[in-house]
């Protein structure tokens, strides 16, 4: 290291220290506003400003069940996406399917692997990349030999699912 003339070794540890708790400083500050909520600010009939979360994304919820299996659980909306996430229990072996739509257009389509009795979290992130996204999601489950148990249809807008493949 290359010291100044005339300057101490401690002057130039307090110098870096400084510099340090500067940037560590620095970095929290940046976290802080990363993470901060979103918010909204809304004007009232008498002038009056009121703050609001900004509204989250539209959700539909699911609930396929049959004996002891089920899957429960939400498809999240997006612009170019849907999200089907929730909680699945197989009594004997069962499969858990999405398949995201915009009109009559299957746009994308998954599956979990086959589970045999034992329970969890399944997440089937569908893509649905045109305008307006998809309009309408399948989530159902099937029997070990892809034979249809039972499933229900969610539609972007609606925050219940229906009987039944539509």
């Amino acid at each position: 290291m290359v010291r100044l003339k005339g300057t101490s070794k401690v002057n130039s540890r307090t110098r870096k220290v400084g510099a340090a708790v500067t940037a560590a400083a620095s970095v929290a500050a940046g976290m802080a506003f990363a993470t901060a909520p979103a918010t909204a600010t809304a004007a009232t009939d008498t002038g009056a400003t009121d703050t609001a979360a900004v509204a989250e994304y539209p959700v539909s919820h699911f609930r396929i069940e049959s004996g002891a299996s089920y899957y429960r659980g939400t498809v999240t909306w997006y612009n170019r996406s849907a999200d089907v996430n929730g909680t699945a229990n197989a009594s004997g072996c069962r499969r858990y399917y999405g398949r995201a739509f915009a009109g009559s257009t299957s746009l994308d389509f998954k599956s979990s692997s086959t589970w045999c009795n034992r329970s969890g979290n399944v997440r089937l992130p569908l893509n649905a990349n045109v305008v307006g996204g998809a309009d309408r999601v399948w989530v159902y489950m099937t029997d070990e030999n892809q034979n249809l148990i039972k499933g229900q249809t969610c539609y972007r807008g609606y925050t219940s699912c229906y009987d039944g493949l539509r």
